[in-house]
C-alpha cells in the first residue's frame, strides 16, 4: 500500500501534478502548461467538473485512497487535492461481491388517498407507523442515516415552532437552500406546518458563476418577497449577500438554529401553496411555479397508478432536492406511498457513479430517475470496469427525464449493464416539465424503449413526421407515452387548431396536477393558458396516443423554410477536438434583412493560437453542413465558462443569446474573488437600506415606551385617586386613546351598539399582551376582565387590576376553578359585565386557539347573553417573545349577542361553538385548534 503523503514529501507532490498534467495534456494537445500546487484547476489549468472526475479518481488510484465527494467541489489548486489525500489515507473498499443485501421492505397497509395536504399525508403515516423508515442517506460512501415518519414529524413541529418565532406568518414564503441530507426534509415540513410556502434553491456550486448564481437566486427572492432564508454554515457568508439584494429578506438562519419545542401544524387548505418551484431558466428567467397540495397529490397519485408504485418498491436517486424530479419524483413520490427513499449527494454520484448502482444493488432498488447525461455518464465511467458481484435485476424502473432522451445513450446503457441484471425494459424516457408538477407522460412499465424514424424532409419542410425504415439519414424520435391518468394533451398550430396524429405542432396540456400560474408575473402566467389548455413551450407530435417530442419552441431556428433544432448539431461540434464538450450553444439571431434567422454557433475553446482558431471554425461550420446541410452565419470561439447553465446542468440558451447580442460572453469567467467583490458592492446599497429600516424600526419602539411610561404614571394615578370604576375607567380610556394616536398604529371599532343593556357576558380572543390597551382604548363603557390567578401574586399588577374591577381565577387548581367560576356566575348578573380571554393565554403561532369552558358554563346557567368581541393586529404589533412594538393597523369588532339556548352540556357547547365562529369570521387568523 503507498504510504500516505505527507506535506513536506516532495515525491507524492510530484505524483499528483504528474497525474494533473496527464489530465490537462489530453485536454489541450500540445499545450505548454506544467500545473505546480497552487495552480487554480478551474481557470489555470482549465479542468471543468467532468475533468476534475477524471482526476479524482486517476488520484484515488494513484494513492490508494477514496476522497470525500466534497474534494470534487472544494479543492481549488493542487495543493488542497494533495491536503485531501493526506486527510484519507486509507485503502478504499470496494463492494465486496458477497456483501449482505437490505431486505425488502414491508408491506404497508393502504395509502393515504383521502389525505388533502402534504401534512396530512404525512400525520397518515405517523398515525400508522411512525418507526417505518422514510430516508435512508448516505452521509459516507458505507453508512446511512435513517429518518423514520416520526421523526420527520417530530423535527418539523420543531422547526415550525421556531420559524413562527422568528416572525414567519402563514402564507409567506420561506426560501430553503440547503444540499441533500435531513436536514432539508426537516425544515421542508417544518416551513409547511407553520402554514408558509417552501421555495427551494439551489446552494453555489461553481465558483467561476458566482456572481451570475447568486443575481439569480437574488431575483428569486424578490419575486417571491421571503422573509427568512435556510441554508448552511459554508455559504451563510455568501447568502447574507442576498439580504442587501433582495429588500425582504430580514433573516439568514441554519437549521441548526431552528429548534424550538414542536408546535401543532398550522391549519390549511389543499388549495393553499405547498410548494413554489421555480424553473430552472433554461430558456429565459426563472419563474415561480405555484403548486397547491391539490396538484401535488394530484401529480404523485397518477404517476403512482401509471407505474404501480407500491410500499414495498425502494427508490434510488442521488437528484438535488431543489429540482422537482428530486423534490418530488424521488421524494415527495415515496412519502405518499411509504416506500423507502435511499438518496445519496449529487457529487457523490458525480465523483463516482458506480455508488449510485451498488445502492441500487445494496437496497434492492426498483425505481429510479436521472437525466439523459446520467446513464451516459454511467457508460462513460463504467462500460470498462468490472463489478463483481453487481445485481441489478431488482431495478423495474429507470425514468430518463429532465432534458432530451438520446437513444444511442440508452441503447448502450442496456449493453452495458446486461450483464448485472439489467433487463432493457426497465428503462423508461419520460416527460415532465414543472407547470405540471413533474410528471406528465410515461410509457407502460416493463415495456422498454420504443424509437419512431421519420423521414428528414417532410419533417424540416412540412412538420410532417413520416415513418420510414431504419437508415442513417432518418429522424429518430423518442416515445415518452401516454399522459398520467386523469390528464391529456393535444397538438396546436400557430392558430390553436388541433392537429392530428404525426403533424409536429405546439404541445398542450390540461389536467388536476397543472399550476395555476406563475407567482406574482402576471404577465407570464397570460401567455401559459390556452383557454383551460397550458402551454408547454415544445413541439411535438402525437402517434398512436403517445408522444413524441421534437424540440423547445424557443430553440426552434428556420432557415430557407425548414425547421432545425440545435440539439444535435450542439452534440456533433461537441465532440470535435478543441471543443468542450457539453459547453456548445447554438441558437438563431433575427436578421432584419432577411426573413431568416442568423445561425449562431457559440463553442468554448481553450485554443489560443490564431491558425488552430481559425481551423477549428472551419471544422465547425463542416459539422454543421454535414449535420444539416447548411453552414453557420457566425462562430463565436468563447472562453471557458462562457455558455451559461441551468443548475441541473441544462444550457441556457436564451441567456447566452443575450449575452452574445449584448456583447457579454464570458462574463462569468471573472475570478471568485472579483466576482464576491462585485456582489458585496451591489449587495452594500440594500444592506444598507435594510440597516436603516432595522434603526428605524428600533426608534419606532422606543418612542413607544417612552410614550407608554409617559403616560403610566397618569394611569395608575387615576386608577388610585378617582373613587368610583366609572371615572377610573373613563380616565384610562381616554389615556389609552391618547396612547394608541401616539403609537401611530391606527384603530377602527365597529359593533359598539352590539352592546346590550343589562347584564352580559363579553368574550374575546386573545393574541398579544396589547390586547388589554387596545379593548381599555375601544371600550367606552367599564368592564370587568376576568384575569389569570398568577397575578394575585404581583404585588404591582394585582392592586390595580383590583381597583378596575378585575377578577382572578385559578388556571391549574381544579377544584379553585369550580369556585371561582360559582362566585363569578354569582357577580356577572351584576355591572360592570365581565370580560373573558377565553383562549385562556396566546402564543407566538398564529391562529385561534381552542375556547376554555368557563365563561359558556355561567352564561348557560345563569341564561345570560354572550358578545363576541374579535381583536385584529395585536400579534403583529407585539408579538409573543419580544418587547419590541411594530407599528400595524388594529381593528376590535363587537358582534351581536348570542344567547344560550338551554343550561345543558350540549347547550353550552353549542353557545361556544357560535361565539369562537363569530370571532373567527374577524380576528384575521386562521382556525388553529377546536372549540
Amino acid at each position: 500500500m503507498a504510504q500516505p503523503p505527507g506535506p513536506e514529501n516532495h515525491d507524492d507532490a510530484g505524483r499528483l501534478l504528474r497525474q494533473v498534467d496527464a489530465v490537462v495534456g489530453e485536454l489541450r494537445p500540445g499545450a505548454r502548461l506544467q500545473a505546480g500546487l497552487d495552480s487554480l484547476l478551474d481557470r489555470d489549468l482549465g479542468l471543468d467538473s467532468l475533468a476534475r472526475v477524471e482526476l479524482l479518481a486517476r488520484v484515488e488510484r494513484e494513492f490508494e485512497v477514496q476522497l470525500p465527494s466534497e474534494v470534487l467541489g472544494e479543492a481549488l489548486t493542487p495543493r488542497e487535492v494533495l491536503a485531501a489525500v493526506v486527510s484519507a489515507g486509507y485503502r478504499p473498499r470496494p463492494a465486496a461481491p458477497d456483501e449482505a443485501r437490505m431486505a425488502a421492505p414491508a408491506r404497508a397497509d393502504g395509502l393515504p388517498e383521502a389525505a388533502p395536504r402534504l401534512i396530512d399525508v404525512l400525520e397518515w403515516h405517523v398515525a400508522r407507523h411512525p418507526e417505518r423508515t422514510h430516508v435512508s442517506f448516505y452521509r459516507t460512501p458505507d453508512a446511512t442515516e435513517p429518518l423514520s415518519y416520526g421523526q420527520l414529524a417530530e423535527a418539523a413541529g420543531s422547526i415550525a415552532a421556531a420559524l413562527t418565532a422568528a416572525g414567519v406568518r402563514p402564507g409567506a414564503c420561506v426560501a430553503l437552500m440547503l444540499p441533500s441530507g435531513l436536514d432539508f426534509f426537516r425544515c421542508f415540513f417544518g416551513i409547511l406546518m407553520a402554514g408558509a410556502v417552501p421555495v427551494p434553491m439551489y446552494p453555489p456550486s461553481r465558483p467561476a458563476q458566482l456572481e451570475d448564481h447568486l443575481n439569480r437566486q437574488a431575483g428569486i427572492l424578490r419575486n417571491c418577497e421571503a422573509p427568512v432564508l435556510i441554508t448552511f454554515d459554508q455559504v451563510r457568508p455568501l447568502a447574507r449577500m442576498l439580504t442587501g439584494l433582495s429588500p425582504s429578506l430580514r433573516t439568514v438562519l441554519t437549521p441548526a438554529d431552528l429548534d424550538a419545542p414542536p408546535m401543532a401544524p398550522v391549519a390549511t387548505d389543499a388549495e393553499d401553496l405547498a410548494l413554489i418551484q421555480y424553473t430552472s431558466g433554461s430558456t429565459g428567467d426563472p419563474k415561480g411555479v405555484m403548486l397547491s397540495h391539490r396538484n401535488l397529490l394530484a401529480n404523485i397519485r397518477a404517476w403512482g397508478r401509471a407505474v404501480g408504485l407500491g410500499s414495498t418498491d425502494v427508490a434510488v436517486s442521488w437528484l438535488p432536492l431543489y429540482h422537482d424530479m428530486g423534490l418530488i419524483g424521488a421524494w415527495l413520490g415515496s412519502l405518499y406511498h411509504g416506500c423507502p427513499l435511499v438518496l445519496m449527494s449529487p457529487l457523490d454520484f458525480l465523483a463516482r457513479p458506480e455508488r449510485w448502482l451498488w445502492a441500487i444493488h445494496r437496497h434492492r432498488g426498483t425505481v429510479t430517475a436521472a437525466p439523459n447525461f446520467a446513464f451516459a455518464l454511467c457508460v462513460k465511467r463504467l462500460a470498462d470496469k468490472t463489478l463483481d458481484g453487481l445485481d441489478l435485476s431488482s431495478w423495474r424502473l429507470a425514468a430518463n427525464g429532465a432534458e432530451p432522451v438520446n437513444a444511442d445513450t440508452l441503447d448502450r446503457f442496456a449493453q452495458t449493464f446486461a450483464r448485472y441484471g439489467l433487463r432493457p425494459e426497465a428503462l423508461a424516457p419520460v416527460y415532465g416539465l414543472a407547470e405540471a408538477t413533474v410528471g406528465l407522460c410515461v410509457p407502460p412499465p416493463g415495456r422498454g424503449v420504443r424509437i419512431d424514424r421519420v423521414a428528414p424532409e417532410p419533417m424540416r419542410t412540412r412538420g410532417l413526421a413520416e415513418p420510414v425504415p431504419d437508415s442513417a439519414e432518418a429522424l429518430r424520435f423518442i416515445a415518452c407515452g401516454q399522459p398520467l391518468p386523469d390528464h391529456s394533451l393535444r397538438v396546436v398550430d400557430g392558430d390553436g387548431r388541433a392537429l392530428p396524429e404525426r403533424r409536429v405542432g405546439r404541445l398542450e396540456f390540461r389536467g388536476p396536477s397543472a399550476t395555476r400560474g406563475y407567482y406574482r408575473n402576471p404577465a407570464a402566467s397570460a401567455k401559459l393558458f390556452d383557454g383551460d389548455w397550458l402551454v408547454t413551450g415544445d413541439y411535438a407530435y402525437l402517434a398512436d396516443g403517445e408522444l413524441y417530442i421534437t424540440g423547445r419552441e424557443k430553440d426552434l431556428i428556420i432557415r430557407g423554410g425548414r425547421n432545425f433544432y440545435p440539439y444535435d448539431l450542439e452534440q456533433a461540434v461537441g465532440e470535435l477536438a478543441g471543443v468542450r464538450k457539453g459547453c456548445v450553444a447554438v441558437f438563431g439571431v433575427v436578421d432584419v434583412q432577411a426573413a431568416d434567422e442568423q445561425l449562431v454557433v457559440v463553442a468554448e475553446t481553450r485554443e489560443t493560437d490564431a491558425e488552430r482558431r481559425a481551423a477549428l471554425e472551419q471544422r465547425i461550420a463542416g459539422a454543421a453542413v454535414e449535420q444539416i446541410g447548411i453552414p453557420p452565419d457566425v462562430v463565436v470561439l468563447a472562453l471557458p465558462h462562457s455558455v451559461l447553465k441551468t443548475s441541473s446542468g441544462k444550457l441556457r440558451r436564451a441567456a447566452v443569446r443575450e449575452a452574445y447580442l449584448n456583447d457579454t460572453l464570458g462574463a462569468s469567467t471573472r475570478p471568485p474573488w472579483l466576482q464576491v467583490l462585485r456582489l458585496q458592492t451591489a449587495s452594500l446599497a440594500g444592506q444598507l437600506r435594510g440597516l436603516a429600516r432595522r434603526a428605524g424600526g428600533w426608534c419606532y419602539g422606543a418612542w413607544v415606551w417612552a410614550a407608554f411610561w409617559l403616560l403610566a404614571p397618569l394611569a395608575a394615578l387615576a386608577i388610585f385617586v378617582l373613587p368610583s370604576v366609572g371615572a377610573r375607567w373613563r380616565a384610562t380610556h381616554r389615556l389609552a386613546r391618547a396612547f394608541q394616536t401616539l403609537s401611530g398604529c391606527p384603530m377602527t371599532v365597529s359593533g359598539l351598539d352590539n352592546l346590550p343593556d343589562g347584564p352580559v357576558l363579553l368574550v374575546a380572543n386573545h393574541a398579544s399582551y396589547a390586547d388589554g390597551l387596545v379593548l381599555g382604548a375601544a371600550l367606552p363603557s367599564p368592564v370587568a376582565f376576568v384575569a389569570k390567578g398568577e397575578f394575585k401574586g404581583n404585588p404591582v399588577m394585582r392592586p390595580l387590576f383590583e381597583r378596575m374591577g378585575a377578577h382572578f381565577v385559578s388556571r391549574f387548581d381544579s377544584r379553585q376553578g369550580v369556585g371561582d367560576l360559582k362566585r363569578l356566575g354569582d357577580i356577572a348578573r351584576q355591572p360592570p359585565p365581565l370580560l373573558f380571554f377565553a383562549e385562556g393565554t396566546f402564543g407566538s403561532s398564529p391562529g385561534l386557539r381552542g375556547f376554555r369552558l368557563g365563561a359558556f358554563q355561567i352564561a348557560a346557567q345563569h341564561g345570560l347573553p354572550v358578545v363576541p368581541v374579535a381583536i385584529a393586529g395585536t400579534r403583529q404589533v407585539l408579538p409573543a417573545g419580544s418587547w419590541r412594538p411594530r407599528r400595524g393597523p388594529l381593528r376590535v369588532t363587537v358582534c351581536p349577542p348570542v344567547s344560550p339556548q338551554g343550561e345543558g352540556w350540549h347547550d353550552m357547547l353549542e353557545l361556544r361553538d357560535a361565539v369562537r365562529q363569530a370571532i373567527l369570521a374577524h380576528c384575521g387568523e386562521p382556525d388553529a385548534g377546536g372549540g
